[in-house]
């Protein structure tokens, strides 16, 4: 079976490659074609995976198949968006039906689970990349946006920190854990869930939102900025799992959570009076500070000091001094 068979039978044959709601036309012409209803936008955003930067070059295949969906669905869920389809680009050193076969059983999976088909792509020879272009719908108007945070919001997330940077020693084979342990910490980093439902029920609620990829600190820096004012996150009020804690200790399960990044959880503003109701649909709301005048992004301990960290979260690019 040659090249551009295995891709045809490991992909195009994929159950997550035969269409869905509005998805006209998937693979098989030079352009997949999506349906929008009326007085709904297009949310589009595209996320590449590196071997040795985002994962290690030495993974499960199927593993990989799951994390590279998941970490680009969730820029749909950050806008509240319901997911369509996306594309895959893969770039890989060689062609191996072992591999493409276990990354494609991953793939699916997360597919189906986010209700994403896969409408089209490219493939490639050279190092290992994974690009993946992600599209939803949203109602005009209603998508949620880094810029309209107002003083006096509530500042929350949508679930536990620090998971996913936590799990790393066990990714890299550096330790282990009890499995009651590191499971959770594992599927943080393999299999993050996309918070489709939170989003979307932030739709004329929130007043800002992004999902925490770089570190909690420093994506509230983007909100910050963008919407001109500063944020004020309480150390104490941060969401941490024990197993975090239990696998980390105290202290490098706080940092994790501030500052190690790939959480893929919504963050984000809220009137104070839109909380109750959120929770009262049995959404993960946790109240972590507040926006305030100034600008920035503040980490104040239990006393109200000012401990915020000088590193906040991950460049890829980092200038030198």
């Amino acid at each position: 079976m040659g090249e551009f068979e295995l891709i045809r039978h490991y992909f195009a044959a994929a159950p997550c490659a035969q269409g869905g709601a509005g998805v006209a036309l998937g693979i098989g012409d030079d352009c997949a074609l999506l349906d929008l209803p009326a007085a709904a936008q297009l949310a589009v955003s595209t996320d590449t995976l590196v071997a040795g930067v985002h994962f290690p070059h030495a993974c499960d295949p199927s593993l990989l198949g799951q994390r590279s969906l998941a970490v680009a669905a969730s820029d749909l869920a950050a806008m509240g968006a319901t997911p369509v389809g996306f594309t895959l680009a893969l770039t890989l050193p060689e062609v191996s039906e072992q591999w493409l076969k276990a990354y494609a059983e991953g793939l699916d999976r997360m597919a189906r689970q986010c209700r994403l088909s896969l409408i089209g792509g490219d493939t490639t020879r050279g190092p290992l990349s994974i690009t993946m272009t992600v599209f939803g719908r949203v109602p005009a108007g209603q998508a949620l946006l880094r810029s309209g945070a107002q003083v006096g919001d509530l500042l929350c997330v949508g679930g536990e920190l620090g998971n996913a940077a936590g799990a790393l020693p066990l990714v890299l084979g550096e330790r282990e854990a009890a499995a009651e342990i590191s499971a959770p910490l594992l599927a943080q980093y393999w299999s993050p869930s996309p918070q489709f439902a939170l989003g979307r029920a932030l739709r004329g609620k929130a007043t800002a939102a992004l999902d925490i990829s770089d570190g909690l600190l420093a994506d509230c820096g983007h909100i910050a900025k963008a919407s001109r004012l500063a944020l004020e996150v309480n150390l104490a009020q941060v969401p941490v799992s024990p197993a975090l804690v239990a696998f980390s200790g105290p202290a490098a399960a706080r940092q994790a959570a501030l500052t190690g990044g790939d959480d893929y959880v919504l963050v984000f503003t809220l009137p104070a009076q839109h909380l109750p109701a959120l929770r009262d649909a049995g959404l993960a709301v946790h109240v972590i500070g507040r926006a305030v005048a100034g600008e920035g992004v503040v980490l104040r301990d239990e006393h109200g000091q000012d401990i915020t960290p000088r590193q906040r979260g991950y460049q890829h690019f980092r200038e030198t001094p």
